[in-house]
């Protein structure tokens, strides 16, 4: 005769629901959409499809950035509020 077992997960959420914790995919998916937010995406197309020079301001801001996934990224856990404006750069408004 088999017995049949039933999982329950402590807590209010089912085991299906339970919130995973962040990657670092996550942290570079963030970094994307924040880079395209602020305009990083079109200034360097235009700058490969033209030959025109980014703006500084763009390139700081994409190396800002860069550094602020490597840290983030090396934290252990990675925080699950990754995506507050603290962790972040802003970009300067000269682009």
């Amino acid at each position: 005769m088999m017995q049949h077992i039933r999982f329950r997960v402590a807590g209010d959420q089912p085991a299906a629901e339970a919130r995973r914790r962040p990657c670092r995919e996550d942290v570079r998916l963030e970094a994307r959409r924040r880079l395209n937010a602020a305009g990083y995406t079109r200034h360097r197309a235009k700058a490969l499809a033209m030959g025109v020079e980014m703006p500084e301001a763009m390139k700081h801001f994409s190396q800002q950035v860069s550094v602020s996934v490597r840290k983030l990224t090396l934290l252990k856990p990675i925080p699950e509020d990754f995506r507050a404006d603290a962790y972040w750069p802003v970009p300067d408004s000269e682009h």
